[in-house]
């Protein structure tokens, strides 16, 4: 009866009662079983799976209840034995997605898939499979990667970012065979020959951070056939503006482009990204040390984007970016996601012409360390985007109350409201209530990053967190911050899962003792270096945050190893971080 009952309930509610007793235990492990099989789950994701008898009969588990129906299979950053790998994809015969990086278990021998007949099995279990991630795979070699790939035959995404391929000069010279295929290293030949040879089918390639040098890209580009839509180059620092504007010219087809941390690009890279990708979606620009204003121009010719990172261009000041955004001949923009954390020429007067511009479709904006902003770009941002999920202000330190509450901002010299001041004894409410353009206005928030806006006090958090359905919030580093915000903000964003308080100095065990309880959703938690907390604070958060996975207690000096200890004995799943003090270093331990 209880199984039947359970079955009901959403799995993080299941969770929940699992915790009641043994019987309930097993009755949602039960009800977790059916509910994953009669709603044909598709998508999972397993993590810390190695070569143990508990990790092989998970796998196991997975293929027999989940295998049929399984379209998505994440093994990312685990060490699975060969033998459990292959049964395990022997079992889900319908995958399109496999994210295999990091997993250099599996091909640190070189045998992976050598006996032709399990290589053949495992081909008709791939045959469907679309998309195939190898990033950060160290031991990748040409015969593991041909042997892999080749029982993927309709293969349309492939990330080996982070790889560490070999160069040739004249990569394109000579005849390029599988018996060239080298058993102990990666070659960019071999990669070609595979573009080749799939050229009419692959759609996505991720080479991110392999170095690769302009004569390789343009090799690539210059594939016959090959009609690239997303093509991600991060932090490949050789590239030149020329060979991506040779780039743009062989495949115009692209929608997502990323070229964030490639440093030799200048201004000419973003105008022949403009002139010869008029359907780009997708643009990423992070770290380009050189890009200026005048490049910022181009992005008025980009009528289809979607979402823009220019995170890190110091250069950028924002008032052309402004300009291309409103420049569409007078359409609203479709830009849904804009990051120019790290931005720190931007001034209000751009953000605040740009702002408008963005229109309802925004949903993520990071403005994050862009140090001049002011409360004219918050109450701006409240006035005109508030559809906004997601919003970073980190490190925006000229933020105060005023802004958050849509007050009026004092003017220079004057005394301020009785209001606002803490020290008001005898007063029953001393905070004011949120005016005009205030953060409340933003109802849809799942994200909000605070973090070093050391000028905000309780008199504002109290007020204006109030998010149901916020999901993650940051407020560390915020001096002001005491028991009775942390309070606050317990009772109007009760399904908080992410948490962030470090160096918050005044919030005390007393604040957690009765915060704690309105949080049992929080799965990771940081509180390090705020100095007044003890073991009590631990026995409040044990008690009713039994969802939790990572907490953050280091440089906490009131709580002991032997604390933590007892800790993790009541919550075995947590991992927890803690910093001691050891002949005069700073010791970080991961429990």
């Amino acid at each position: 009866m209880l199984t039947y009952i359970l079955s009901f309930l959403p799995l993080s509610d299941q969770k929940e009662a699992s915790l009641v007793s043994w019987a309930w235990y097993r009755a949602a492990q039960n009800a977790l079983r059916e509910s994953l099989g009669l709603r044909g789950i598709c998508c999972i994701s397993l993590t810390n799976v190695d070569g143990s008898p508990a990790s092989y009969q998970v796998l196991q588990s997975v293929a027999y209840h989940l295998g049929p129906h399984l379209q998505s299979l994440s093994l990312g950053g685990g060490s699975p034995t060969e033998a459990s790998f292959v049964a395990l994809i022997l079992g889900c015969p319908a995958l399109c997605v496999l994210d295999l990086s990091g997993c250099n278990s599996l091909f640190t021998s070189g045998t992976l898939l050598a006996q032709p007949e399990m290589a053949q099995s495992v081909r008709q279990a791939l045959s469907g499979l679309r998309e195939l991630n190898l990033a950060g795979l160290r031991d990748l070699a040409d015969l593991s990667f041909n042997r892999l790939s080749s029982c993927a035959p309709s293969l349309e995404r492939l990330s080996l970012a982070y790889c560490h391929l070999t160069f040739e000069l004249g990569p394109v010279r000579g005849s390029i065979s599988p018996q060239d295929s080298s058993p102990s290293q990666f070659s960019f030949r071999n990669l070609l020959r595979f573009v080749q040879e799939r050229a009419g089918r692959l759609r996505a390639l991720d080479l991110s951070g392999t170095g690769l040098p302009p004569e390789a890209l343009q090799a690539l580009g210059q594939v016959a056939g090959l009609q690239l839509q997303e093509l991600s180059l991060h932090s490949c620092r050789d590239l030149s503006t020329e060979a991506v504007a040779t780039l743009c010219f062989q495949q115009p087809g692209l929608t997502s482009l990323d070229l964030s941390g490639c440093s030799e690009l200048t201004d000419g890279a973003l105008l022949a990204v403009s002139r010869g990708l008029r359907h780009l979606r997708r643009l990423s620009l992070g770290k380009l040390q050189r890009l200026t204003d005048a490049g910022c121009t181009a992005l008025g010719g980009l009528r289809e984007l979607q979402s823009l990172n220019m995170a890190e261009c110091c250069l950028v000041r924002g008032r052309e970016l402004a300009q291309a955004l409103g420049s569409v001949h007078g359409a609203p923009s479709q830009l849904a996601c804009l990051s120019l954390a790290h931005c720190s020429s931007l001034k209000d007067a751009s953000v605040l012409s740009m702002i408008p511009a963005l229109g309802l479709s925004l949903r993520v904006l990071d403005l994050s360390s862009c140090v001049a902003l002011t409360n004219r770009t918050l109450q701006a941002i409240c006035t005109y985007l508030t559809h906004l999920s997601v919003l970073r202000l980190a490190w925006c330190r000229e933020l105060c109350d005023w802004g958050l509450l849509g007050l009026e901002e004092p003017l220079q010299g004057t005394q301020p409201r009785p209001e606002l001041e803490h020290q008001a004894s005898g007063t029953k409410d001393p905070c004011p209530e949120p005016q005009g353009p205030s953060l409340l206005m933003l109802r849809a928030l799942q994200e909000l990053d605070l973090t070093a806006c050391s000028k905000l006090t309780d008199a504002s958090l109290a007020k204006v967190l109030q998010f149901p359905q916020l999901r993650q919030l940051s407020l560390s580093l915020l001096p002001e911050l005491t028991d009775k915000g942390l309070l606050a903000v317990a009772g109007g964003c009760p399904s908080l899962e992410h948490l962030a308080l470090s160096h918050c100095t005044r919030v005390s065990d007393k604040g957690w003792a009765q915060a704690a309880s309105s949080w049992p959703r929080l799965q990771h938690l940081n509180l390090s270096s705020c100095s007044q907390l003890t073991e009590q604070t631990l026995d409040a958060i044990g008690q009713a945050c039994r969802q939790l996975r990572v907490l953050d207690v280091a440089m906490c000096p009131g709580i002991n190893m032997a604390a933590i200890r007892r800790f993790q004995a009541q919550l075995p799943q947590v991992s927890c971080v803690q910093s001691r003090f050891v002949g005069g270093a700073d010791l970080t331990l991961t429990l």
